[in-house]
């Protein structure tokens, strides 16, 4: 017999609305600073020492992603293609932009890394914005 009683909804919804919440405003104040505090020619030439193609464009869809996929993950809106946007920014600074970096120094960007993919994998639990707009589309009865 299993005396683990199953975990509710409640519960697993909440914790996503908290991972949601926090991960989203912890990424925002990454992408802030390169949209709006005049920080984006020196994150373009970052992105340019990389490797990237077209690092202006790239450069700027990562600090999108960081902000506006924050922020729609802080609403619980589209939260499966922001976390993907969002993870797959913090693909490339921890696989690449820190890949020879110690641990110690990659480490925040693979804890992003794993909570945007937990969030693609789950979806924004029922306190999402997205349950109360989308209601019922998509879904098979």
């Amino acid at each position: 017999m299993n005396d683990r009683a199953p975990m509710n909804e409640g519960a697993i919804s909440f914790g996503l609305l908290w991972l949601r919440v926090l991960a989203g405003l912890g990424i925002m104040t990454h992408g802030y600073p390169k949209l709006f505090g005049g920080n984006m020619a020196k994150f373009a030439k970052s992105a340019g020492e990389l490797g990237l193609p077209q690092p202006e464009l790239m450069a700027w869809l990562a600090a999108l992603s960081e902000f506006f996929g924050g922020l729609l993950l802080v609403l619980g809106l589209f939260t499966r293609p922001a976390a993907l946007f969002c993870m797959a920014t913090m693909s490339v600074a921890a696989f690449l932009a820190h890949s020879e970096d110690p641990f110690s120094v990659k480490e925040k960007a693979l804890a992003y890394w794993t909570m945007f993919g937990a969030l693609l994998i789950m979806g924004g639990g029922k306190y999402a914005l997205e349950r109360r707009f989308f209601r019922g589309r998509g879904r098979r009865r």
